[in-house]
């Protein structure tokens, strides 16, 4: 049915070292696909449902393909997008983000790390097509994150990118995912929209791209909150770069919940609320933990609207179902007796696409209320 993955409980014999073709076939000794062998859980990666080869000429397919949808679904005026989506472009383990002249490649796994040299080669033309003149890998995790210069230059510092028009400032050595979280465009997009004469707060706000969509869509004031003070600085420097009035914005280099607490305090209130938090369950064992702490995080986001506010509450949580993550808000809506409109729900653009037999792949949950009068 077109599944990525084949989990390693669901095989039976041994396994082949990370990275090499293998073909499963069932009890009957009939083809069912053909992928890569991986390490951990997952078994095998599937590339192939149907029988043929895995090699350098799929791979080359594979990523044109992929460049195709891009020219079809990234908007105009946008130089950032991410150009491979692993799973959802049949690259299972492979992701790579344009930033302008620069694109960022990242594995997933050791099965596609093993294939490095041939997604390289394939991707050099696509790459160049597209404007973008130096590869960068990044490996590891946290403080263990490494960047590679495979070709081209390493950049000088924070990149200059344009989504939708709205300038950013995007950090590739040292930002969060491979420098912006580029699966938000369409939120940014309908902040700009609503935002116009509104006070907004931006939680877990990073760089800045919500605060500038609502800038640019007129918004009378903004404040972000992260404790990232580099971050912050790319926020200020990015609201400048769209000629923002510097009046309108403040940063706060303070918790989420020592913002809410003092704001609370002093009876703040806003018209727009945006609240995207890292990840609440990295593992499906802290789901319950995760939802509680949703809960208790929109109890308090409630508790600042001005009536007929509106929050734009997200959860990049895979492990977390939109069905759940929306009761948290219906939950604490309750709480704090408050009646909410939901005024739109949506996931990743189309530049982050999913196979319909993979529903693991819809990750980001996003969801548009508004306080109901």
């Amino acid at each position: 049915d077109g599944h990525p993955w084949i989990f390693r409980d669901a095989l039976e014999g041994g396994l082949p070292p990370p990275g090499r073709v293998v073909t499963v076939v069932d009890t009957r000794r009939r083809f069912v696909a053909r992928g890569l062998a991986e390490s951990g859980p997952i078994g095998v990666r599937v590339l192939c449902t149907a029988d043929r080869p895995v090699d350098k000429v799929l791979f080359a397919r594979r990523i044109g393909a992929a460049a195709a949808l891009r020219r079809l679904v990234v908007p105009a005026g946008t130089d950032t997008f991410r150009l491979l989506h692993g799973e959802g472009d049949r690259l299972p383990g492979v992701v790579c983000d344009l930033y302008g002249a620069y694109a960022v490649l990242r594995f997933d796994g050791q099965a596609a790390l093993h294939w490095r040299d041939v997604v390289i080669e394939a991707l050099g033309p696509v790459l160049d097509e597209f404007g973008a003149s130096t590869l960068l890998q990044r490996t590891g995790r946290g403080n263990k994150r490494r960047v590679e210069v495979v070709f081209g230059e390493q950049p000088p510092g924070p990149v200059d990118v344009v989504e939708c028009t709205m300038r950013l400032r995007a950090d590739l050595l040292r930002g969060q995912k491979t420098g912006l979280f580029l699966d938000h465009r369409g939120s940014r997009r309908r902040v700009r929209r609503f935002a116009r004469a509104l006070r907004v707060l931006n939680l877990y706000g990073y760089t800045g791209g919500f605060s500038v969509a609502a800038g640019l869509g007129g918004a009378a004031s903004v404040e972000t909150v992260d404790t990232a003070g580099a971050a912050l600085e790319l926020a200020e420097r990015s609201w400048a770069d769209n000629r923002l009035d510097p009046s309108r914005h403040r940063c706060h280099a303070v918790t989420v919940e020592e913002f809410l607490t003092g704001a609370r305090e002093r009876g703040d209130r806003f018209g727009l609320i945006i609240s995207d938090p890292p990840s609440f369950a990295p593992s499906e064992k802290k789901v319950r933990s995760a939802l509680d702490a949703y809960r208790a995080l929109h109890r308090s986001v409630l508790g600042l609207l001005e009536p007929g506010g509106l929050v734009l509450a997200a959860s990049c949580s895979s492990h977390v179902r939109r069905d759940a993550f929306e009761q948290t808000l219906l939950d604490a809506a309750r709480k704090t007796g408050r009646v909410l409109q939901v005024l739109g729900r949506w996931g990743a653009p189309a530049d982050h696409p999913r196979l319909a037999a993979f529903p693991e792949g819809d990750y980001l949950k996003v969801a548009l209320v508004r306080l109901a009068g």
